[in-house]
């Protein structure tokens, strides 16, 4: 009896409200999204973004967040990886919104995408990540609740920013969002978040935008030596090795089916 109740108890197991109040939230930086979203991001979890089109807010939702990590008083070890983004970031802004760019990996966008997500997967469970931010045009079901796994059992925050025609289908996400702009404003709206009803809410991004620049500016210790307006010091192509590196020593995994 006691086997079966333990079984009914593991962390693999959603149990509605009852089972939210343990789960780890990072706080995403604005106040009225932390309040809709129950704390903060769900870190640990997969979140996915929809958007119409890339490009419209929706990186700029995570830098808060990746901005929290770089600082000095809540550093984590582990890198920041890009899997596949549409085109690649421009570091000085990413410095600007105080996000350590020494910290970030980016892995170009493949031919295939089932590279993409062989790549994503591996980035979360290589246990050398902090986050995992991933730009995936299609998924199934399956592919997604291992990557829930992966991430619940490395506790790394992962973001999936997908077209708004995946919104149909089913997943396994702790929060579903969609991003879109709205005259001067972003708006989100909340699909699904675990113990919460969806909403809706308008947040204004170039506040936070300003307040970063001047932080990070005083912080200057996250600045590298030399920061190109086009490149990383860590970038790779995906292949079966890309990923090899990061991965820590006698612990990389093979590529799963």
């Amino acid at each position: 009896m006691s086997a079966g109740i333990e079984a009914l108890t593991g962390p693999h197991l959603w149990r509605g409200r009852a089972g939210c109040s343990a789960q780890k939230v990072r706080a995403t930086g604005f106040e009225a999204l932390d309040r809709a979203l129950g704390g903060g991001w769900p870190w640990g979890a997969v979140v996915e973004i929809f958007v119409e089109r890339y490009g419209c807010g929706e990186l700029s939702l995570l830098m808060p967040a990746l901005a929290a990590l770089s600082a000095v008083d809540e550093a984590e070890p582990g890198f920041f990886v890009f899997v596949a983004p549409p085109w690649i970031p421009y570091p000085p802004a990413l410095i600007r919104r105080g996000v350590d760019v020494g910290r970030i990996l980016v892995v170009e966008r493949p031919a295939a995408a089932d590279e993409t997500l062989w790549a994503t997967e591996q980035a979360v469970r290589s246990g050398a990540s902090a986050a995992v931010l991933a730009w995936l045009d299609s998924a199934n079901d399956t592919v997604l609740r291992r990557l829930q796994l992966s991430a619940e059992e490395r506790g790394c925050g992962l973001v999936l920013f997908r077209p708004e025609r995946a919104m149909r289908h089913r997943s396994p996400a702790a929060l579903r969002l969609k991003v879109s702009v709205e005259r001067n404003e972003t708006r989100v709206d909340v699909l699904k978040r675990r113990g919460g009803a969806p909403q809706s809410l308008r947040l204004d991004l170039f506040p936070y935008a300003s307040q970063t620049a001047r932080s990070a500016s005083r912080r200057g210790s996250i600045l590298p030596d030399r920061c190109g307006t086009s490149s990383f010091p860590q970038r790779a192509a995906v292949d079966r090795r890309a990923l090899a590196r990061v991965a820590p020593a006698g612990d990389r995994p093979d590529r799963c089916a």
